[in-house]
């Protein structure tokens, strides 16, 4: 593949041996938000349990953009369940574009690494372990996750707007041949000191801005990983996440009341987590 050849390599961030995980090694999870109190509470038990499973140091920095629906008061309290050396709220008064909510993130980020992903379901938290061991075994600058390889997709879009996303890609491929084979996604891991370049060399909005970061990456010989990993609507990832009938007709019931962001707490209170604290997010949004 293109995106991991050698000889495109960038000297100056190759410091560890392949393959291995370093003890100094910590992964800053960036996730911006507008409007996802619903899904924040899902998405962070979800981040914190494949960090725990999986063993690796992590932080999950919310930068939330004045959301109206109450998105940064389940954000406050995420971060006093799991404590705010996991969980850390670094908000804005007001929306201002993806870029400079990467840059916000990274002020606070104590991780030599940034995962960057969606916090409204799309991206699942089980594959951050496979973007971790696949940036050790080829020493990569960048780990993207793809969609259009293998056994990748998309799941819950409609006709038009894959066909929209596969053109995007397409002409991209063709005229400015990046190296990757998804663009426009949005799950990524990152050397730190890589994502802070590309994004002080962007100047896109909007989903081109992923595209651009991509090609701005190959223009400086950053290398480039990929895996295989799928992407769903938030309507799919609500009943994916759940192995079993109880906890299927459990959230149902506790999704059909208002505030539905409080159903994940039902699920961390069965599974792990401070059961006290964790309550409260059931009965203070109910």
């Amino acid at each position: 593949m293109a995106a991991e050849e050698a000889s495109r390599s960038s000297p100056r961030f190759r410091r560890e041996p392949k393959g291995r995980v370093s003890r100094q090694d910590k992964y800053s999870v960036l996730l911006p938000t507008y409007n996802e109190r619903e899904n924040l509470p899902f998405i962070v038990w979800l981040l914190v349990k494949s960090f725990s499973e999986s063993g690796f140091n992590y932080e999950i920095i919310i930068i939330d953009d004045g959301s109206p629906d109450g998105t940064r008061d389940i954000a406050e309290q995420l971060e006093k369940i799991y404590g705010s050396d996991r969980i850390l709220l670094r908000p804005r008064e007001k929306k201002l574009g993806l870029g400079t909510a990467y840059i916000h993130g990274m002020k606070h980020a104590t991780g030599n690494y940034i995962i960057i992903m969606d916090a409204d379901l799309s991206h699942h938290p089980k594959f951050i372990p496979e973007f971790i061991r696949k940036q050790k075994e080829g020493n990569f600058d960048i780990v993207s996750g793809t969609r259009y390889k293998g056994n990748g997709g998309v799941y819950g879009w409609d006709l038009k707007r894959k066909i929209i996303s596969r053109v995007a890609n397409f002409i991209t491929q063709i005229l400015l041949r990046p190296g990757a084979s998804d663009l426009t996604g949005s799950f990524r891991l990152y050397r730190k000191e890589v994502l802070q370049k590309l994004i002080g060399k962007c100047i896109s909005k909007g989903y081109v801005f992923q595209m651009e970061m991509i090609v701005r990456a190959r223009q400086l010989n950053y290398t480039i990983g990929e895996i295989l990993a799928e992407m769903n609507t938030r309507v799919y990832k609500l009943w994916c996440h759940f192995e079993h009938d109880l906890f299927r007709g459990w959230i149902h019931r506790t999704c059909s009341k208002k505030g539905q962001c409080y159903s994940v707490s039902l699920l961390c209170r069965a599974h792990h987590g401070p059961l006290g604290e964790i309550t409260s997010l059931i009965t203070d949004n109910s």
